[in-house]
């Protein structure tokens, strides 16, 4: 065989283990993993998160957002 012969297969043997590699990732993205409960309590939940601090004032008055009443 001739070097130009060889290095075309060795190309095609290269993609050909591209695809593969790509199926074997893309079906190990899919199996399923179970479900895991969230570790907050109901008073967590229910807490206010959102709050209007200085700096996000400023950030609203300067960016010319409405402001809160």
């Amino acid at each position: 065989m001739t070097k130009e012969h060889q290095a075309k297969l060795g190309r095609r043997e290269l993609l050909r283990v591209l695809g593969v590699g790509a199926g074997a990732a893309a079906a190990g993205a899919a199996i399923p993993t179970s479900a895991r409960a969230d570790n907050e309590s109901d008073g967590d939940k229910k807490k206010a998160r959102y709050r209007e601090t200085d700096h996000v004032k400023t950030f609203y008055r300067v960016n010319k957002y409405p402001a809160k009443t």
